[in-house]
């Protein structure tokens, strides 16, 4: 079936999400409406709606011109089978000790790895991002330099790649939470298909508001492979849930955006010890003093 896409920019996150309540009274009504902040420090957002029919033009307009948005652009996307466009497209990706694939290269996967089967799936986290690549090998690195995590929890974990690299190569249990209940979903799968079922331990939740976090920290290790706004709120509790001498390692942030990161965990006690670059994304390693 063919669907078209529909999407807009404006300024201003009240602005965008009117608009976004606005395009769900839409016909022909669009099947899913997304509303997202553009992390490139311009302020504008992003408003966007997914159709099975051709949405009228006239309308698009005449919403745009309301909310003081561009004007819509339409797209047409062909009928296209994803997870096996994205299964083809995906080549196993080598991070360290790490070795990120899917059950379709099963018979690449090399002696003396650790290896990690991910799916593709509605969950962000293949290792082919920069920034899930730059966790894995920011992991690498700590465990390379004789770290030892006892308390690790992956927050905001997509497909808990990270947190089943960790599961991987020490012992204990690594909590793993996303605000997303089909990453969560998604989470538990590959969590099943690794054999590590018992060893991570996926719930939903914001940041580290969960019963099982709480009864689990201090943390000796936080992944928080998220986004600039959404790292800068967590600081403080990043701080608060960190043991002295514990390590956060954090990614979803774009080169000029790391300095205002590193910054605010400073501010929180938790200063940088390494900072990657992999295309425009960066990853830390900070640790708490």
């Amino acid at each position: 079936m063919t669907t078209f896409t529909a999407l807009t920019t404006l300024a201003g996150k009240d602005a965008a999400e009117a608009l976004g309540e606005a395009m769900e009274v839409l016909w022909p009504e669009p099947t899913g409406v997304g509303v997202f902040e553009i992390e490139d420090g311009s302020g504008l957002w992003e408003v966007g709606g997914y159709f099975e029919a051709q949405p009228d033009d006239t309308e698009l307009a005449l919403l745009a011109a309301a909310y003081g948005a561009r004007p819509f652009a339409v797209s047409e996307i062909p009928e296209t089978d994803w997870v096996a466009k994205v299964r083809r497209e995906l080549v196993p990706v080598a991070a360290g000790r790490f070795f990120v694939y899917g059950s379709h290269d099963a018979d690449k996967v090399p002696e003396g790895c650790e290896p990690l089967l991910i799916e593709a799936a509605m969950a962000f986290g293949t290792g082919h991002h920069g920034t899930t690549l730059g966790c894995l090998r920011a992991l690498d690195a700590l465990a390379t330099d004789g770290f030892v995590g006892h308390s690790v929890v992956d927050v905001g974990c997509g497909t808990a790649v990270l947190a089943m690299g960790a599961a991987r190569i020490w012992p204990g249990t690594v909590l793993a939470s996303d605000i997303d209940e089909v990453a969560v979903e998604v989470a538990e799968a590959n969590v099943s298909a690794n054999g590590l079922t018992g060893r991570v331990k996926c719930v939903e939740a914001a940041g580290f508001a969960h019963p099982d976090l709480a009864a689990a920290a201090p943390f000796d290790l936080v992944f928080a492979n998220i986004l600039k706004a959404p790292l800068i709120e967590l600081a403080p509790e990043m701080a608060r849930h960190l043991t002295p001498g514990g390590y956060a390692i954090l990614s979803g942030i774009l080169n000029e955006q790391a300095d205002d990161v590193i910054s605010e965990y400073m501010q929180n006690g938790i200063g940088l010890t390494k900072r990657q670059e992999i295309g425009e994304w960066t990853t830390l390693t900070l640790q708490k003093g």
